[in-house]
């Protein structure tokens, strides 16, 4: 019998290793994975959605009033299968390890797919103020087809509105994988759970943070570097608090900025200057420059 180069046994010995460190009962011990939603299928499926929502920049042919309809249900008829599926595994995981204790209807997940595809005229009307807001605040952009096809911001932004509505709906992993997705390519972690109200843009973008239990206003500016972040808190399951701020309408809030806490509010009108540090709110109309000392808040004109 002719014997396996040693490397192949060693190849072997430490496939062994790591077939056993399985064993433990960690969290990461998990192998239910063919329960578990699958990653490319989410993404595939919510690229198909970014097609829905700007077909005239995504479609590969000449489109009409004739032949939209058709292109439109293409993709949309793709990501509805997908979904349907994977929104289903989500929930009956979720359901399955004891995190919910909600009884599953037949057909959830059909239910949760139709009522995102029914939301998508109102997501078209707000991306379409995020990309004016984008073409408005940045003197360097050209057009408005430049900001859809290259803006971290738009890619950002249409990733989180559309796992904003699943967040909505109660649906778990999903949301986050979407919006993790779009954290991967542009450097703008945007949390599905934040609620951003309309004219959103990010300028720039990468390293923006906005955490989970933000709160944003209308014709809010971010520039890179910003957190919008929580003070440190323990992590208790199940369990939401607000931990991060909020930002009344017209707020902008320059490079490197962080702002952190849930009780702290910028209001509206107030400009926040690069590298600020705040836990403290300001009022409406504040112009806030260097470190947040008394000195530091201008404040708002009569």
């Amino acid at each position: 019998m002719r014997r396996e180069p040693k490397r192949y046994e060693d190849l072997e010995a430490a496939i062994d290793g790591v077939v056993e460190s399985y064993g433990h009962g960690r969290e990461i011990d998990n192998l239910e994975s063919a329960a578990l939603p699958n990653k490319r299928a989410v993404i595939e499926a919510f690229h198909c959605l970014e097609h829905v929502l700007f077909m005239g920049f995504y479609a590969t042919r000449a489109l009409n009033e004739t032949n939209l309809r058709h292109g439109v249900a293409e993709h949309m008829y793709r990501a509805h299968s997908i979904l349907v599926e994977q929104i289903e595994r989500a929930l009956t995981y979720d359901h399955w390890m004891g995190r919910t204790d909600r009884i599953l209807p037949a057909g959830s997940g059909e239910e949760v797919v139709l009522k995102l595809f029914q939301a998508i005229p109102e997501l078209r009307r707000k991306l379409n103020l995020d990309v004016v807001s984008a073409y408005d605040g940045d003197p360097a952009a050209h057009n408005i087809e430049e900001i859809v096809f290259s803006y971290p911001s738009i890619t950002a932004v249409t990733a989180y509105r559309v796992a904003h509505e699943l967040c909505q709906a109660g649906v778990p992993m999903i949301p986050r994988i979407i919006t993790e997705h779009a954290h991967s390519k542009t450097g703008i972690d945007i949390h599905p759970s934040a609620r951003i109200g309309e004219s959103f843009f990010v300028d720039h973008g990468t390293g923006v943070v906005v955490g989970e239990t933000s709160v944003i206003g209308d014709h809010v500016k971010l520039y890179q570097g910003v957190t919008l972040g929580a003070l440190s808190v323990p992590h208790r399951e199940g369990e939401v608090k607000k931990r991060h701020p909020t930002l009344e309408d017209r707020v902008t809030i320059y490079s490197g900025a962080t702002i952190l806490g849930g009780d702290t509010v910028i209001g509206e009108g107030s400009v926040v200057g690069g590298n600020v540090w705040l836990t403290k709110s300001v009022p409406p109309g504040s112009k806030i420059f260097g470190r947040p000392k008394n000195d530091s808040v201008a404040p708002p004109k009569k």
